[in-house]
């Protein structure tokens, strides 16, 4: 027998009640008077502000995909060389690696690139310290004279995408160096912002004293670059020499420290160096070069384009007019692990601010043109004001179905939960991001069951037994229900957490909504059994009868039910009566069913129908921004590329959508998190470019970003085709990032019939409807030059091959001969050789560049090398230690969903497969087996992160399935009744997929999560009607009318719950992401619970009609 408790008055109940009672009723008379129960209360509140003001704010769960890429160059070498000899042993030894994911390889002229990806959720810290180890303990896998420079590791993780983008620009129109020095200053600022990582400057044309040689004064001075390398590295030396001792005056020695040597400290010192002697006169380095100190020779352009501000918005009245291409820089912040992006973004800002007028010119705009911070506070504010209107909405609820004082009592249970699941939230590690506070909304509808159904059978047994105190009353009320309530939510929970187990980048995605609804689950139980008894008893009055609509059942009275309850009990009386007696109408109800849910899965055949419903992983968000991806055909100036850019940015900036444009030519734009994956960051070369497009405020547009996009990609391809190159429109995707939506690897035995298929694939993906954006990995035909050294005559002359080769690099790439020591300037100014951009057209001046000869004779170029025409070296690529080429394309039009361009190309394999091969092996799962006996085709992109998502979740809905089965076998002590009792979870088909239909909504992977905590949901209704059923067959009432009562007195609880769950989901409703979840909540209760009032009562009665009527 359980003693009382000290601070509760001897209870005034028959002590064989009292002892009668299970673990809820005794939890619930412990806690209904105890002094504790309200600072318990208080500390969750506390806890859950807390939660909210210290938890860091981001827009998108952080995904910890922890990247690395190994750089080995090798001078020189052929694509060829470079696999053979290097990338190939490379990979090898990288695939030792423990926790690998994927290892890629890309073989250039002069370099190899390997990628390492690891695992999700490997720490980036123990990824890197495998890969740094796995490296050094193969030192030895490269020859020490091949040529082949020591690897260089490059590690990427989510920290190292900015979430701070400024970008300096000027009216006057600045020259990008006078940027430059403005950014390079504001570096060290930012970096003083505490959890601020890494602070970059992208774009500027970098600062060098440039030496511009001019090879016909060079012959006429008898001085070569070799000569002119030598003399500037040499006169850039000082060194500490020792120390002598000086007598002073008073006797005594001093120790003087002696320096010796000169360092190069302006342009003017360089100017004026000595760099030969030419008829007995010294040779001035001004006299056979131009010297100036300025910008290096342009490799790369940034500007910025504005566009359309808002006539509403305060900077309307200063904008700048729409197009235009001002030199610009691009200043990018990311922040350190587990700092809050909000804080950081918002003390960079602040930090700008501060330095206008000081640092930052007043002739310098700065525009911020990302933030990261902004973007996560404003969704994160947003879903707070949903979750707090979907709280009031449940609430308000629950009062006009039971009364004021009910709905104080399940409001506060509500409250408490949610801020006592934040703050678990935050201890388990999640952020608040759009993700995790969904799960809250959507848990909402879930949380405030059981405080419902716990205040609802209180407020029962106040009907039942008007004159006894509610103190005695409520841990019984409680207790009566304690064992179906805990079964119920172990069983949402069961139905919930399996998700969290979900494997590769959906898993870290989707984690929150199961952790978090799950905890939400379990700590809504333990209010329900310690808060709401005590508000229970402080807050509720007897009512002796008043309130029949709120009456829980007719049965456990004397009096006939009245009002609702009376209504109800005719209802239900007339529509299963007829099922329960005729066993033909039972069979059509059936039928009927199963042909509901036959046409409902038939929906998704037909998705091009008005009728249909289409599959999609996740749809797009509304975001602020999307991406132009460019690419030239190879060998094209950057000139060009950025023309081309520059043209597409005029367009852009005349759309009325269209905030600003940054375009970057020759180097990577800041990247996303898309780009991270896609490894953007690596796109250098003069022929790639991109446009970062940003757009005005979701309230000062109709559409959003998605259609936007697609609206915008014809002019943007038509742009591009002008000019010879090839556009992606890419967005920021809504969930993890893939290298693109579709991806064919092409496998095969040799490199030219690899290239050869993916060509025609590639034509394949063309000719399909509706897909855009075709690529492939293969490089356009180009011209190249090989100036062959005609060894013979070199080495007659006593010039060595590596002396040729060295200066024509100097003439065209620059050499590097000195470095400044100015004492001002942050990054080293290099002294730098080179020809002027005028003379590296054609090959003539370059021809022209003297070489000494070991005679001291001056020798043309023309003289030592053969020219010989051919066709550039283009990239190789590996994956997982396998040749590969790939063939990207995207989705537009109706469907918008790759799977179905996926399959619409399959028709068009075979007429793309090379004549007398055999034709094209598919795999879908896995790479092929053996690549060496035919061609083969692998799909990728974002099928390969469907299949693994839905099969996870698949197999995560049959455990939750197996598991709810053995809670309430445990439960009822029987093998037949949970099947009874899980019925009606294949019935949520027929409300979800219609639903969809209905609304036009994508059926997505959070429409499938809103499948699996139906599961939960509706058995969770199917255990409280069997239950009622047994209960008041163990009372003595005959089963018909104990199945129809059931019906009849447990309908209002039941609707109570599902409308709940409902008005929950209805504030997601019009999240772009998760509005799948909402669909599937809402039409899946609406539908399921009505059949499932009907079902489980027809269904245990024709299981169990001979068993229990007959005894």
């Amino acid at each position: 027998m359980t003693t009382p408790s000290p601070s509760m008055p001897p209870s005034s109940g028959q002590p064989d009640q009292v002892e009668a009672l299970g673990l809820s009723g005794r939890i619930a008379r412990q806690f209904q008077a105890n002094a504790l129960t309200p600072l318990l209360a208080i500390v969750a509140m506390l806890l859950g502000l807390f939660a909210v003001l210290v938890t860091p704010r981001e827009e998108e769960p952080q995904i910890n995909v922890t990247m690395a890429n190994v750089i080995i160059p090798f001078p020189g070498a052929s694509s060829a060389d470079v696999e053979k000899m290097v990338a190939g042993p490379a990979e090898q030894v990288l695939s030792q690696i423990h926790g690998i994911e994927h290892t890629y390889s890309v073989s250039r002229p002069g370099a190899a690139v390997l990628t390492v990806q690891f695992q999700v959720g490997v720490p980036r810290t123990e990824a890197l310290v495998r890969l740094y180890d796995v490296l050094n303990a193969n030192q030895d896998w490269l020859p020490r004279n091949l040529g082949a420079l020591p690897p260089i590791v490059k590690p990427k993780g989510i920290d190292d995408v900015p979430v701070l983008g400024v970008t300096l620009w000027s009216r006057d129109h600045q020259s990008g160096l006078e940027l430059e020095r403005v950014a390079r200053t504001l570096e060290a600022e930012l970096k003083r912002v505490p959890g601020t990582r890494e602070v970059q400057t992208i774009g500027g044309p970098g600062q060098a004293v440039m030496v511009t040689v001019d090879p016909s004064r060079l012959r006429e001075r008898g001085v070569d670059l070799g000569r002119l390398q030598q003399s500037l590295g040499a006169a850039n030396l000082s060194l500490p020499s020792g120390a002598v001792l000086a007598p002073q005056a008073d006797g005594r020695s001093q120790l003087l420290t002696i320096e010796t040597g000169e360092f190069l400290r302006s342009a003017d010192d360089v100017r004026q160096l000595v760099v030969g002697v030419h008829q007995g006169k010294p040779v001035y380095l001004h006299e056979v070069a131009q010297v100036e100190a300025g910008a290096q020779q342009a490799s790369r352009h940034v500007w910025y384009t504005p566009g359309q501000t808002p006539a509403d918005t305060p900077e309307a009245a200063s904008a700048p007019a729409p197009g235009g291409a001002y030199p610009a820089v691009t200043l990018i912040v990311t922040k350190k692990p587990g700092q809050n992006a909000v804080d950081v973004a918002r003390a960079a800002r602040d930090r700008l601010d501060n330095l206008r007028n000081t640092v930052v010119p007043a002739d310098v705009e700065v525009t911020i043109t990302r933030d990261y911070g902004v973007t996560a506070e404003e969704k994160a504010n947003k879903l707070i004001q949903k979750l707090a209107f979907a709280t009031g909405s449940v609430i308000l609820l629950v009062g006009i179905a039971l009364g004021r004082r009910e709905a104080v009592i399940v409001g506060a249970a509500v409250i408490l939960t949610l801020t006592a699941t934040l703050f678990a939230s935050w201890a388990w590690g999640f952020t608040l991001n759009r993700v995790s506070l969904f799960a809250l909304i959507f848990s909402i509808g879930i949380l405030v069951d059981d405080a419902i159904v716990v205040v609802e059978n209180i407020h029962r047994h106040q009907q039942l037994t008007p004159g006894k105190p509610l103190r005695e009353i409520i841990p019984v009320a409680v207790d009566e229900v304690g064992g179906p309530t805990i079964l119920a939510t172990l069983t949402v929970i069961a139905a919930l957490l399996p998700m969290a187990f979900v494997s590769g980048l959906m898993g870290p995605y989707m984690s929150p909504i199961p952790i978090n609804s799950s905890l939400g689950m379990a700590l809504s139980l333990g209010i329900a059994f310690t808060v709401t008894p005590w508000l229970a008893l402080k807050l509720m009055k007897s009512h002796a009868g008043a309130h029949g609509a709120a009456e829980g059942s007719g049965d456990d009275t004397p009096h006939a039910p009245t009002g609702l309850a009376a209504r109800l009990q005719r209802v239900f009386h007339r529509v299963l009566m007829p099922l329960l007696v005729h066993r033909g109408k039972r069979w059509a109800m059936g039928l009927g069913i199963v042909a509901a849910l036959m046409v409902s899965v038939a929906l998704t055949t037909i998705p091009s129908s008005g009728l249909g419903v289409v599959l999609k992983m996740l749809p797009f968000d509304n975001k602020s921004e999307f991406q132009v991806v460019l690419d030239m055909p190879a060998g094209t100036p950057v000139e060009d590329t950025s023309a081309a850019l520059q043209d597409m940015s005029a367009f852009l900036a005349q759309q009325p959508e269209v905030l600003d444009v940054q375009g970057y030519a020759g180097t990577a734009s800041p990247i996303t998190f898309n780009g991270l994956v896609r490894q953007y960051y690596l796109r250098a070369d003069a022929e790639q470019g991109d446009l970062q497009v940003n757009l005005v405020d979701k309230s000062h547009r109709d559409e959003q970003s998605h259609p936007i996009a697609q609206r915008l990609r014809t002019g943007l391809e038509e742009i591009a085709t002008r000019h010879g190159g090839r556009i992606k429109v890419v967005e920021v995707p809504p969930g993890p990032p893939v290298m693109s939506p579709l991806v064919a690897e092409i496998y095969g035995p040799d490199e030219a019939g690899r290239q050869q298929l993916a060509q025609r694939v590639a034509k394949a993906f063309a000719d399909t409807p509706d897909i855009v954006g075709v690529d492939t990995s293969l490089k356009e035909n180009a011209e190249r030059v090989f100036l062959r050294v005609q060894r013979q005559r070199a080495e007659s002359l006593g010039i060595p091959v590596a002396v040729v080769a060295q200066a024509v690099q100097a003439a065209l790439s620059g050499a590097d001969a000195a470095y400044l020591h100015d004492g001002q300037s942050k990054l080293p100014v290099p002294v730098r050789i080179q020809l002027p951009r005028e003379s590296q057209v054609g090959l003539d001046t370059l021809l022209g560049l003297p070489l000494r000869a070991a005679n001291g004779q001056l020798v043309p170029l023309s003289e030592l090398v053969r020219v010989e025409r051919g066709r550039i070296d283009k990239p190789l690529f590996t994956k997982d230690l396998l040749p590969v080429s790939y063939v990207f394309g995207d989705m537009a039009g109706q469907l918008d969903s790759p799977l179905y361009g996926l399959f619409a190309i399959r028709d068009k394999l075979d007429a793309a497969a090379l004549p007398d091969t055999g034709g094209i092996d598919e795999y879908w799962i896995r790479q092929p087996d053996d690549p060496f006996r035919s061609y083969s085709l692998k799909w990728d992109g974002e099928w390969q992160i469907t299949y693994e998502t839905f099969r996870d979740m698949g197999a995560a809905y049959g455990v939750g399935l197996i598991l709810i089965y053995l809670l309430v076998v445990a439960q009822f002590k029987s093998y037949r009744t949970p099947l009874i009792i899980m019925a009606p979870i294949p019935l949520t088909i027929i409300g979800v997929m219609p639903g969809h239909a209905l609304l036009g909504a994508q059926f997505t992977a959070t429409s499938m999560i809103g499948m699996i905590a139906l599961a939960g949901i509706i058995v969770r209704n199917s255990i409280l009607l069997v239950d009622f059923i047994e209960l008041q067959v163990a009372q003595g009432m005959a089963f018909k009318e104990a199945v129809v009562s059931s019906a009849a007195v447990r309908a209002q609880p039941i609707a109570l719950t599902g409308i709940a769950a409902m008005v929950g989901a209805f504030f997601i409703l019009d999240d772009p992401i998760f509005s799948g979840l909402a669909v599937s909540l809402i039409f899946g209760i609406l539908v399921s619970t009505v059949l499932t009032l009907v079902v489980i009562p027809v269904l245990y009665y024709a299981a169990y009609r001979r068993q229990l009527e007959t005894a």
